[in-house]
């Protein structure tokens, strides 16, 4: 938590839109949920948000993940092995007295978490299926429907989500990995967006990848 008596921070607890409806859901300082946003059994870490209309269920967000509108995290899949596709099969009870919900297809559900790393930014309208994880730095194009594990710094697009290209060289994306920007202490982010803003990546990664902090 930051010294509150430091004027060069925000107040750093999560903005909740009130249109917004969470259950069991983490949020980490300066997350942000915008309009009429869903989640269910969701974490979302520090610095990211999630612009009007998205949803989330069974899912874990990293830090300063800039989440666009629309976005579909962990869609529901529909038990295609059965006689039905139907939710009839799996919530009965919304037709029916005395039949519960089944317990085995929504713990096969739970079990298929989305894993979202740090610094991944999701496009407007873009659907990530059950279980999959895209790893730090990645980038989803508007749209997309990610079926598969995306690797780190890695842009994909298209239905289904193929890779475009990498963000940058290997090499680049070697030192990204090992800096971990994203685990510093507000007081060093603060004294580091001027470069974030200034300098090319290599040269941000010379000046501050030295571990005393620039």
């Amino acid at each position: 938590m930051n010294d509150q008596n430091d004027l060069r921070f925000q107040n750093d607890e999560p903005r909740i839109h009130p249109t917004a409806q969470l259950k069991s859901v983490k949020l980490g300082r300066y997350a942000e949920i915008g309009e009429r946003v869903i989640l269910r059994d969701v974490t979302v870490g520090d610095f990211s948000y999630f612009e009007r209309n998205g949803e989330a269920i069974y899912a874990d967000i990293g830090r300063f993940c800039s989440i666009a509108a629309n976005v579909r995290i962990n869609a529901l899949e529909h038990p295609m092995e059965r006689i039905t596709t139907h939710k009839l099969s799996y919530r009965p009870n919304e037709y029916f007295r005395y039949l519960g919900v089944d317990g085995e297809f929504r713990a096969r559900r739970q079990a298929r978490r989305v894993s979202i790393g740090h610094d991944v930014w999701i496009g407007h309208g873009a659907v990530i299926m059950p279980g999959v994880s895209i790893n730090h730095g990645a980038v989803i194009g508007a749209n997309a429907v990610v079926t598969r594990d995306v690797a780190a710094y890695t842009i994909v697009a298209g239905s289904p989500a193929r890779v475009i290209r990498p963000r940058f060289e290997t090499d680049v994306i070697e030192r990204l990995l090992a800096l971990c920007w994203w685990d510093w202490p507000a007081e060093r982010l603060y004294e580091a967006i001027s470069d974030m803003q200034t300098l090319d990546i290599s040269a941000f990664l010379d000046k501050w990848g030295q571990g005393a902090g620039g």
